[in-house]
């Protein structure tokens, strides 16, 4: 079958059955550029389900990119915890503060304009330029990794076959609708091709697929096995004044959770460490500190993370690095899913 015909049989499909998604536009309609760039960035690696309630928020309360540049960036960091992976936050505020003062608010409409702004990958380019500018770009995520894998049978494994699986989505990335093209691949991976038990009798390329007429979909995409996380430890110091309120203090701006909020620990390492040992990253004398029971656990890219904590109290708010924030405001506060697991944890252990 012609390329052009499978594009027209998965746009067919994609009006009758595309998810409804607070970002996106109807078939042929404009989208607007700042929603697509929003939801894509907020994408990464981040499921659909877990993304919308934040998408909603961040409209809500900026809803346009001259308003989220204009927000301070420790309310969009605190808007985005529990999306993970910080950076995007950070990146996602400098391009908007870009856009915003630069371009009078308007994203290039080229992928080659778009790879120049903070935050914005080939990717994320190629998706805006496609759903939000028509343009054709060939947008490859890990939902058309998959498809374009089947159909075409590529046996070998991922990330060594991205190129080849590139070059086989563009074969079938049309000149009209390329954006309502991308969606449409991603939504049949997301919906009907997925990693497990996909519904091959569903889908409308099942007749040219490969991998369905070789009995392999379920093994494709090929992967090779990932090496086995490392586990690091560390204790962090949960550190009450007489007021109630609790030391904080913000991380470095570079490398992970950068820029957040966070309570006083020590360096994460393979050893468990020792109170003695952790004495000289707390913020008062080891004496003053009892460790409490059990750990928090916390899981990143490359490695799980187990947390001791040790709680004190100090006799004043004394002067140590650090913000005192009472209790009651620390959800205003830019802190990581980690930290707030420490917080329910050294609350649940602490009084």
């Amino acid at each position: 079958m012609r390329p052009a015909d499978l594009s027209a049989i998965l746009l067919a499909w994609y009006d009758r059955d595309r998810r409804i998604l607070p970002w996106r536009y109807g078939p042929g309609e404009t989208a607007d550029a700042y929603h697509v760039w929003l939801s894509e960035v907020m994408l990464q690696q981040t499921t659909v389900a877990a993304v919308i309630p934040y998408f909603q928020t961040f409209t809500r309360r900026w809803p346009r990119v001259e308003d989220l540049a204009a927000a301070p960036v420790d309310e969009v960091m605190t808007a985005w915890a529990g999306l993970g992976y910080y950076a995007r936050a950070r990146n996602l505020h400098a391009c908007a503060k870009l856009v915003a003062e630069w371009r009078g608010g308007r994203f290039p409409d080229d992928e080659a304009g778009l790879r120049q702004l903070p935050g914005i990958g080939d990717y994320t380019a190629a998706a805006i330029a496609a759903i939000a500018f028509g343009r054709r770009a060939v947008v490859v995520d890990g939902n058309v990794e998959r498809v374009m894998a089947r159909m075409f049978a590529v046996t070998e494994p991922l990330p060594a076959a991205k190129p080849r699986i590139k070059e086989l989505a563009a074969t079938l990335t049309p000149d009209l609708r390329a954006g309502d093209y991308a969606q449409a691949v991603m939504d049949l991976g997301a919906t009907i091709c997925t990693p497990r038990g996909p519904a091959c009798g569903l889908c409308p390329w099942r007749p040219t697929c490969q991998a369905q007429a070789q009995g392999i979909a379920e093994t494709l995409p090929a992967k090779l096995a990932k090496a086995e996380r490392p586990t690091r430890r560390g204790v962090v110091f949960w550190l009450t004044a007489p007021d109630g309120s609790v030391l904080l203090r913000r991380r470095p701006p570079k490398g992970l959770l950068g820029g957040m909020m966070e309570f006083p620990s020590t360096d994460w390492r393979e050893a468990a460490w020792s109170l003695d040992e952790a004495a000289p990253a707390s913020p008062l004398p080891a004496k003053s500190w009892k460790l409490l029971p059990g750990v928090v656990a916390h899981s990143f890219t490359h490695f799980h993370l187990e947390l001791t904590v040790a709680a004190g109290r100090a006799s004043a708010q004394a002067a140590v690095r650090g913000v005192w924030c009472p209790l009651d405001r620390l959800e205003e506060q830019a802190l990581p899913t980690l930290m707030r697991k420490v917080a329910r944890h050294a609350l649940a252990k602490a009084y």
